[in-house]
This record gives structure tokens, sequence and C-alpha cells, in this order.
């Protein structure tokens, strides 16, 4: 047994609740601060002078949904941000006017969704945005006057999945998918995009190469690359004479950002995130800042803003074990002012460490996870248990996505219920390397889920967790993880909690939003080809919704009704089929949400019937749900006496 049950319980809401403030941002002439804040209860945008942080008041009035990314105008004359409706993620582009506070829809379209194509330094007042008003599956590139918000056609899309601009928003590059499965680049010259393309990548270096953008002079073309070796390398190429040179690589992990001057846009630093991520300045001065920054600062931290003029930056900062803080860091002054916590709730709460760890598969491919442990049970602090306690595999989205070190809201709520909570970067996560990746094409459901059992059995024979007690749970493919291992390994698995996950593979592949189209030929080499018929049968074997008469523990699913990736019938499906079967299954649908949960309400009433479902299952902590139901718009349309304190009594 653990000494968790001595640890004071951590309130959903001080975990999932809105933070008090969050995303600080300076603005580049450096007058001003913004960050989210929430204003009547839901997250909006505020300003104050930097000089004077105290003072400040909000800018935007979102009564609904959360504003969840914004950023300044190149000329801070105004604030921008994105937001859809009910989780449709077709994202307008509005402006908020710092000096009149005026607000305006600078995209007015309907059934639209904004990529931005590039912004200027020597054109501070207008940026370039696609839109997709004209055909759903391809975004037109308009140049947008941010403070007039006039729209001007630049070029009108024949097939093209991206553009790119240099720093005077001339259109310099046009990447277009390929048959293969890559992507084709094609120089742009006067507006007239070339008849082949300039470079050219296949389906293995499809997600670990991209060009990273242009110096301003555009000079400098640079590239995330990892054509000719497997992890991908910064790669700096002449634009007039075509010659390359390596800035920097590495051979655990591709290299992740950069650090660019915000005039030049030169890159002065970049990181690589195996295990942990680490930042290595190119240029001096940005070498004795980090350095500062590295001595000053307690845990991790990252670079989030910069001013024009260099002088000033706002830094965020995870200290791991405590909330996450934000910092104005003043580079002439050597002086760091902190500017807010984003939970202070969570100062002094029992938050546990993450372990990073790396777990080896069945086939010798080295796993890079991260565990973290219930509050006192790991008396020697080394990563082990003291005696096994029940386990949350937490899968990762994606999947061509990964877990990283970090503060992670999650493993603190389950650990704090008494569960360990291990998660795995499986073959097919992103940042290890192109062959890692590889090593997943059409491997849904077997050699990936492979690498998830593998973990669970380490994590069993480590003395991490008893057999009997392991739970799974994940949104997007992390969902669709959760359904494969009740449907395909039955025995493994206690329980699972499955959010917006794909059930059906076939489905799945008809019904993404048209602007993925482009993209689709890529899905289909490494998912399976649903055109031909060797490929709908393997589709068909890797849908869990075939296999669901198969399925023996019990099952909750969290779904939005308006989810464009995961559509509702991916949910709807499985559990008709399972009620058909006569299995349990609880299943909660909210109305107003899409591909996950972004309102808080929302999110804390899910994660109020997850914590008790999984304490009916493992027996582990649960805060009651009281009426966390009312203030949200979950509806339960099935299984709510399978969860105690919903339907069921609760478990003593």
């Amino acid at each position: 047994m653990t000494n968790s049950n001595a640890a004071p319980l951590i309130p959903r809401e001080n975990l999932f609740g809105n933070p008090t403030r969050a995303a600080g941002q300076i603005s580049p002439d450096g007058k001003w601060l913004a960050w989210l804040a929430p204003r009547d209860g839901v997250l909006n945008i505020w300003m104050a002078p930097s000089a004077d942080p105290s003072s400040a008041q909000p800018m935007t009035a979102s009564t609904d949904r959360p504003i969840r990314q914004y950023f300044w105008a190149p000329d801070s004359r105004s604030l921008l941000y994105i937001q859809d409706k009910g989780g449709d993620e077709n994202f307008l582009l509005y402006g908020v006017d710092v000096e009149t506070g005026a607000e305006r829809t600078l995209t007015p379209f309907d059934d639209t969704r904004v990529m931005l194509v590039g912004d200027s330094t020597r054109h501070k007042d207008r940026i370039l945005v696609g839109l997709n008003n004209r055909d759903p599956r391809l975004h037109d590139v308009h140049l947008l006057d941010l403070n007039s918000g006039s729209l001007t056609l630049v070029l009108e899309n024949d097939g093209y999945a991206g553009f790119m601009a240099d720093d005077n928003l001339d259109l310099r590059m046009a990447i277009r998918p390929n048959a293969a499965g890559g992507m084709d680049y094609f120089d742009i010259t006067g507006g007239t995009i070339a008849a082949e393309p300039a470079a050219t990548t296949g389906l293995d270096d499809s997600l670990t190469t991209s060009p990273a953008g242009y110096s301003s002079d555009g000079n400098t073309l640079y590239w995330i690359d990892s054509r000719g070796r497997d992890t991908a390398a910064l790669i700096a190429v002449d634009t007039q004479t075509g010659t390359s040179s390596i800035l920097a690589e590495n051979s655990q992990a591709d290299i992740g950002g950069t650090l660019r001057n915000p005039v030049t846009g030169i890159v002065e630093a970049y990181s690589v995130n195996y295990l942990r991520t680490k930042w290595t300045a190119l240029d001096p001065a940005i070498k004795a800042s980090l350095d500062f920054l590295e001595s000053n600062l307690e845990g991790d931290f990252s670079v989030t803003s910069r001013t024009d003029d260099d002088s000033k930056w706002t830094v965020g900062n995870d200290p791991l074990t405590a909330p996450a803080k934000s910092w104005l860091y003043d580079r002439t002054a050597g002086t760091l002012t902190e500017l807010y916590t984003s939970r202070p709730d969570l100062v002094g709460a029992p938050l546990q460490p993450m372990h990073p760890l790396e777990i080896t598969a069945r086939d010798g491919l080295t796993l890079p996870s991260y565990l973290t442990l219930p509050p006192g049970s790991d008396s020697k602090g080394g990563g082990v248990p003291d005696a096994p306690v029940p386990l949350v595999l937490l899968v990762h989205g994606g999947p061509w996505a990964r877990d990283a070190y970090g503060f992670n809201p999650t493993h603190q709520w389950l650990a704090n219920r008494g569960y360990g909570v291990l998660s795995v970067n499986f073959r097919g996560s992103t940042g290890f390397g192109k062959n890692f990746i590889s090593a997943a094409d059409l491997q849904w459901g077997k050699t990936m889920h492979d690498d998830l059992v593998d973990a669970v059995n380490w994590a069993v024979a480590s003395g991490i967790a008893p057999a009997d007690k392991v739970a799974i749970m994940g949104g997007s493919y992390g969902g669709y993880a959760t359904l494969a291992g009740l449907a395909f390994t039955p025995e493994i698995f206690a329980c699972g909690v499955d959010i917006v996950g794909p059930s059906n593979l076939e489905t799945l592949l008809k019904t993404i939003p048209p602007y993925w189209e482009p993209l689709i030929a890529q899905f289909h080499e490494r998912m399976g080809n649903p055109n031909t018929p060797e490929g709908l049968a393997m589709l068909k074997e890797r849908s869990p919704l075939y296999s669901a008469d198969r399925i023996s523990r019990p099952l909750l699913i969290g779904q939005g009704a308006n989810d464009p990736r995961v559509n509702q019938a991916e949910s709807d499906q499985i559990v008709s089929a399972m009620k058909d079967k006569g299995i349990p299954v609880t299943y909660v649908l909210f109305p107003d949400e899409g591909h996950g949960f972004a309102k808080p309400a929302n999110n804390i009433a899910f994660n109020a019937i997850a914590e008790n479902f999984l304490a009916t299952c493992l027996g582990g902590r649960a805060e009651a749900i009281g009426e966390t139901l009312g203030q949200s718009t979950a509806s339960i349309v099935e299984g709510a006496d399978y969860v105690q304190g919903l339907g069921a009594p609760a478990v003593n």
C-alpha cells in the first residue's frame, strides 16, 4: 500500500480550471504586456503597460469559449487571436486595437479556417493569411492590412498544401503533397510558381523535413532536414548559390525549436528534446542570456516573446513540482521580474516529480517514456514505488506527436489520486528521427500497440504496478489505443478511458476535414489505403469496432459533438456495438465541444466522471462528482450506473 492517502486531495479545479494568468507576451515595441486571464469566468486577453503590469485591463469579451491562442501584430498596434465556434475548428482571425479597444473580425467568412502564411519586420501593418472560403480543401493567399482590415488576393491556390513568404511578404515557396506520401517544394519568383520542384521528400522524410523560414534579408533559407540522415538536422541554405551548411544535429533526437533574432531572422539558438529539452546557443550574447536564466530559474524555462530591440524577453518557467511562472527579463539591466504564477492555488500542493526513462520494446526499439508516482509511494525517490501501485497508461494523441518532460496536470491529478502514470513515446511518435516514425507505418493496432503492452509488462516486471490494476487512457490516437487495448488485448487492462478516439479507421479516413485532403496520400501510406482490397481489409482488422465483442472490461467514452477530426459517429457506433452485445459502457457527450474539451467546466466534469470511474475499477481516491455535471453541458448518454457517484453508490 502507498501513503498517498495521507497527501491532501488536490481539487480538480486547481489543476484544470482557468489559470489566474497564462501565455504572457511583450509587444514588439516593448510598451505593453499581454496575457490570458479569466473575465467573468472565461479566458480573455488582458493588457497592461510593461512599466506597470498591475494596471491591466481586459481587451476582449468572450463570454462562451475561452480564447486560447493570441499574438501581437508586428506593429504593436493590435492584438490578434483566433477563435472557432463550438469546437468546429473553423478558426477565424480577430483583431483588437490597442489604443481604442475596438474589436473586429478580420476574416469574416462562414465555414472558413484561417492560416498564417507570413509576417514581416519591414511591413509591420500587414500579414499574409490563407483562407479556404472559396474551396474548403485549399487556402488562397491574401494580404491583410491589420489596421484597415482590407483583404487583397495574392494567389489563388490550385492544389498546394501551403506557402512560405519572405520578410518583404513576397511568396517564395509553394508546398504540394506528392503521390509517394511526401512533399514537393516549388520556388516562387515574381508570383509565378516554378513548373518543377526545387526540393522533394518521400514518405520517410515527410514528417521530419520541412523549411523553417527565411532570414529577413532573404539570403538564407533554414530547413529542419532528415534527408540523407535519420534525425533531422538544422540546415542553412544560401538562396543565391544553393550551398548548404549544417548548423546543428543530434544522433538521438531531431532538432526541435529555434530562437531567431526578432529583426534579422537569424537562428541564434536551437533545442534538442530527447528525454529532456536542452538549448544550445549559436550566438555568444544569447548564450550569456540563456546561461543567466539557467542559473536564476528553478527547473526548465522557455523564451516566449522578445522585443524588436531584443532588450526584453518574457520567459515561461516550469519549476516541475510547482506551478508555472512567467518572468520579464531585462537583458540590459540583467534583472528578472516575476510577472505571475499561473496557478497560485497549487503552491504547496503535493506535486510529484516526473521520471524520464527508457523502455525497450520486444524488437529492441528504445521507447523514451515518463513516469509519475503517487505521493508517499517512493520513499527512496528513485522512480520505483516501495510496493506496486495501480497504474494508468496515458497514451498521447497524434499519433505523430510526442510526450515530453515537464509539469503535466493529468500526471499530477492521477498521481494524486493514488496511481502511477506512465506515458510512452511508442513508435510513430515524433522527435526521435524518421526511422522511429517509419517503424509505425501500417502498424496501427499492431507493433504500435505492442509497444504499449511492452511498457505495461515492463512496469509489472519492475515492481511499478500489479498486473491486474492497469488502466489505459488517452485522447484522439490515445483514445483509439484505449479501444484497441480493450478489444485486441482484453486481458491486459482493467479498464479504459477513451476521449474522442476513432473506433473505425475506414470511416475515420472518409470523414477527415476537407482541408486535410491534400495530405490523404500520406494517411493512406502510413495507416492503410481503403481504396485497395488489402488496404481496406487491414483497416477493418485494425478497427476496434469490429472486435467490440471482445471487450470485457469497463469502458468510459468522452466525445465532442462538433469534432471535425473524429466525428461523433466514431463513438456512437462502438457504444451501439457494445450495447448490442450487452457489454457495459459509459458514454459522455458534450454538445458544444470538438476534438477535446476546451471549456474548463466541461473538462472538469469529464475528469470528475473519469476519476470516479477509475476509482470504481482500480480502487484509487476520487473527489466527489458533486455539482460539476450541472455546471457543464455533459450529457450522460449511456452507463451512469457503472460509475460511483454518477449512478452507482460510491466504493468505500
